[in-house]
């Protein structure tokens, strides 16, 4: 028999009659069980990687690729070494750093553990994590020796607006004759940052250069120079050539995949689990699929009996049963992606939507590090969803298929 003649069967088997609506509906629930798994499985994935991306964008933007720290004694000659360390390959950045842990209280009031940090204004805009995402003020006016940048995390907190005054404390004092006095310092506020990452938004703070290493007691010198790559996966050659460069220098060089391995990894766990739970779900429409196709081929017997009298082969009843499954896998695949992508595309506005309608905060930034809902959508893994989706259907009707061609027709319609 012809293909045309055994699609047009197989498309009239899967329009339901009278007295197999139960077979219908279990093809119903194959195909939404499939479009949902589809659909949850590359929301899920592409949440993941948004979340991965967003978090080494804006950790490694914040801290670097690379950083090397001094060991013993502060890194001095620190330009010229920002200066080699830029002719790297890869390398579009070396930043020196003054950094330290103080407490800083307002005239209001509280006080909170903060992460300060000093970088020359040159380099202050090559920190585009920061730069790029100022909310009030301007770092054109980080400069001279009380001036500051601050979250928008501690401004809230605080009620900091531009011109606002906040005070450093150091615990690393001077030495006096009535013991160690703390280091304490009033800077104005200049400019207001978001970097979307809920730590540094709630507890990070800049200086300029000179004034961090005042006050930090690093006359000339720096803690430590962040260096920053091209590609953050490839960052294995530079921190290789960074130690060729530093052989014998008393530096420590630590990379990204070093200081962050463990949190890094930990995602990339949680979204190994999160596909193999939802391959399950596309599995388990598959199973319906196969309970569905056996259900048709039991009702159909009496029909399989007179089309292989007709002139059918036992390889054309195979097709048209496995045309039937297989529509069912390739409808549910379709429509899984088409919601998928659509939800990818749309989330920030679903998210907005049903925070108003349930009036919850449904992504809690100090839970999640993050103040928005990241997705990055591959179309590479939508497709590899798909192919799995439809590869798993199609295993699905090839034992029920083979049972429909294998069926005797003198013994169908002996008990017909």
């Amino acid at each position: 028999m012809s293909l045309a003649f055994e699609r047009m069967v197989a498309i009239r088997y899967l329009r339901a009659r009278r007295g197999e609506r139960f077979v219908s509906i279990i093809a119903g629930i194959s195909l939404v069980g499939i479009a949902l798994g589809v659909a949850t499985l590359i929301i899920v994935m592409s949440v993941m990687n948004g979340f991965r991306s967003e978090l080494l964008a804006r950790i490694l933007g914040l801290n670097g690729h690379v950083a090397i720290y001094a060991a013993g004694t502060p890194i001095r000659d620190y330009t010229a070494l920002a200066t080699r360390i830029e002719k790297l390959p890869d390398v579009t950045a070396a930043l020196p750093v003054v950094d330290g842990q103080c407490l800083l209280t307002t005239d209001r009031g509280g006080a909170v553990g903060a992460e300060v940090r000093g970088l020359a204004p040159a380099d202050m805009a090559k920190l585009t994590v920061v730069s790029q995402h100022i909310m009030e003020g301007s770092l054109v006016n980080l400069r001279g020796p009380d001036a500051i940048a601050v979250g928008v995390g501690l401004a809230q907190r605080f009620g900091l607006g531009i011109g606002s005054r906040v005070t450093l404390v150091s615990p690393q004092g001077m030495a006096t004759a009535f013991g160690t006095v703390p280091r304490i310092k009033s800077y104005k506020v200049v400019a207001i940052f978001r970097v979307g990452f809920n730590e540094a938004d709630t507890s990070f703070a800049y200086l300029p250069l000179s004034a961090a290493q005042l006050f930090f007691q690093s006359p000339n010198a720096v803690t430590q120079i962040q260096v920053f790559v091209r590609n953050p996966d490839r960052v294995a050659a530079t921190t290789a050539a960074l130690h060729r460069m530093f052989a014998g220098a008393p530096v420590n060089l630590v990379d990204w995949t070093q200081s962050n391995n463990s949190f890094f990894t930990a995602v990339q766990v949680e979204r190994n689990v999160m596909f193999l739970i939802l391959t399950l779900i596309i599995l388990v429409a598959a199973f319906n699929i196969v309970s569905s196709l056996f259900m048709l081929v039991k009702d159909k017997t009496a029909d399989i009996a007179i089309l292989r009298t007709m002139g059918a082969s036992s390889g054309s009843i195979l097709r048209i049963f496995v045309m039937v499954g297989s529509s069912v896998g390739v409808v549910g695949t379709i429509v899984g992606v088409a919601l998928g992508v659509v939800f990818c595309l749309n989330i920030d506005t679903l998210q907005h939507f049903l925070e108003h309608l349930t009036g919850t905060n449904l992504f809690n930034p100090e839970v999640y590090f993050l103040s928005q809902l990241p997705a990055q959508l591959r179309w590479q893994e939508v497709l590899q969803v798909a192919t799995m989706a439809l590869v798993l259907a199609f295993l699905a009707t090839i034992f029920p298929s083979w049972r429909a061609a294998r069926t005797d027709p003198v013994e169908a319609l002996r008990h017909g």
